[in-house]
């Protein structure tokens, strides 16, 4: 990309309302929203008897505003190194209006059908349901490639306070994040569940994840697609805390990282437990 596409990019909004918005303050404010929410689903979940699948209701909202919370949280840690022209400039300000929009639409998606006592997932049973469907699945998209478009900005930020194990690690891990998400999660919603291969009643689970430890789970390859974007980061920081070099290293890693992923997501489509319990 040429200077001038950069600069017209990260070009600020002339309106000094507009302007004066600060992604990285964006950033907080959705992981405090979904804080907020994690804790108005833990609440709910106490005073609920109701269950689906075998949980409370509100278990699935309260782990995708975890889930929200932890995505944000790590955004705004980086993207409160960018420079500020990055920071107010029209690519980073689109790209979070989108995810900000997704968020909404995916956390009332999932939270009203849980109030309602009906499972958000594979729920294709009448034509509305499959439409809902598709659109939360346009969200998560929409939130995939936001990640990899954040990353792909610091990379290109000579400006940016990120030393050079950081921007390593935030540049592979984001785009990582994104790509096996892609993968993994594309296949996860066209199958008919979570497991390939039939779980009896009893089976068992690993404690805390409720991965089976009977069959075939695709959870686990997802799990490690979508925390690509914290993993590789930490370590190129914490190769630039100790003064290594890190361009080997990090790029050791994130091979490394992508093959256990896949190697992960090919057992569970063998019909292989990640543990056998």
């Amino acid at each position: 990309m040429n200077t001038l596409t950069w600069t017209a990019l990260t070009r600020t909004a002339p309106a000094p309302e507009l302007a004066a918005v600060d992604a990285a303050r964006t950033l907080w404010a959705l992981t405090g929203f979904s804080l907020a929410l994690l804790l108005g689903f833990v609440a709910a979940s106490a005073l609920e008897t109701r269950t689906l699948e075998g949980a409370n209701v509100w278990l699935k909202p309260a782990k995708f505003a975890l889930s929200f919370a932890v995505l944000y949280a790590t955004l705004a840690l980086v993207v409160e190194r960018l420079s500020v022209a990055v920071r107010t400039g029209w690519a980073l300000r689109m790209t979070l209006a989108a995810m900000v929009l997704a968020t909404w639409t995916e956390m009332a998606y999932i939270g009203g059908r849980a109030g309602s006592g009906l499972t958000s997932h594979f729920a294709v049973a009448t034509p509305m349901e499959a439409l809902l469907y598709s659109l939360m699945g346009v969200g998560a998209v929409t939130l995939v490639v936001g990640i990899a478009v954040i990353g792909w900005l610091a990379g290109r930020d000579a400006a940016a306070e990120l030393g050079p194990g950081l921007r390593l690690g935030v540049r592979w891990g984001f785009a990582m994040s994104a790509l096996l998400t892609l993968v993994t999660a594309g296949y996860l919603s066209s199958n008919s569940g979570h497991f390939v291969g039939v779980p009896s009643a009893d089976a068992a689970v690993i404690p805390l994840l409720g991965w089976s430890g009977e069959v075939g789970d695709l959870r686990p390859a997802h799990f490690l697609a979508l925390h690509a974007m914290q993993v590789l980061p930490l370590l190129g920081w914490w190769l630039d805390r100790r003064g290594k070099p890190a361009r080997l290293t990090v790029h050791t890693a994130a091979a490394v990282y992508a093959a256990l992923t896949l190697a992960v997501f090919v057992q569970a489509l063998m019909g292989l437990p990640l543990v056998r319990l």
